[in-house]
């Protein structure tokens, strides 16, 4: 992929950090997208904080936008966190704009890193949320992974999780990675890309 490409939904730029882990899910998000840009080309400068700062408003007035269309209150709020932009839309009825699994706020995502890309030319590790879904998932995706890994630790057997997407994994390996005896890796292809948790070796 060249500088001058449009990033697409299968190069998720998530979830949440940006070196490739030995799980294979550089995620939150979100990945191996970042090397594959940079492969072949001159190491580039991390964007600083003012530029990402003016990603998340060029998202949020995106965002502001599709919500003025289909007629949803909520107010929009813009930062830089963990060394990435970051809108967040709050209010109440927001349900729809989040969808099954948060589908939708994910495609949402997307479409506003794209509308970054556009204005900037530069590809965006944006991250969007919607009514605190990625902060209750998070918590529940804790649950689930500490699960696995007692299941693990009992029966010493390998655990296969549901398909989850990029920024769900990425919740899940870093809970298991915080852990000892057991270590986790992604396997498939998306959409039913999953994780195992296994004994470490």
């Amino acid at each position: 992929m060249t500088e001058t490409s449009t990033p697409s939904a299968d190069q998720s730029l998530d979830e949440d950090t940006p070196p490739i882990s030995a799980n294979g899910d550089t995620e939150p998000e979100e990945t191996d997208a970042d090397t594959d840009a940079e492969s072949g080309a001159k190491e580039k400068k991390a964007p600083g904080e003012g530029e990402l700062f003016a990603q998340s408003e060029i998202a949020a007035d995106y965002i502001e936008g599709l919500l003025d269309i289909l007629d949803y209150d909520g107010d929009i709020d813009e930062l830089v966190s963990g060394g990435r932009p970051v809108v967040e839309v709050v209010g109440d009825r927001l349900e729809a704009l989040v969808g099954q699994r948060g589908a939708t706020v994910e495609a949402l995502q997307e479409l506003a890193r794209l509308a970054v890309f556009r204005q900037t030319g530069t590809p965006s590790r944006l991250l969007l949320d919607v009514g605190g879904y990625r902060a209750n998932r998070r918590k529940e995706l804790a649950a689930v992974a500490k699960n696995a890994v007692e299941k693990v630790k009992e029966h010493g057997e390998p655990v296969r999780l549901e398909p989850m997407s990029a920024f769900e994994r990425k919740c899940v390996h870093d809970v298991v990675n915080a852990m000892s005896g057991v270590e986790s890796e992604s396997e498939g292809v998306e959409p039913n890309r999953r994780i195992i948790v296994r004994p470490a070796d």
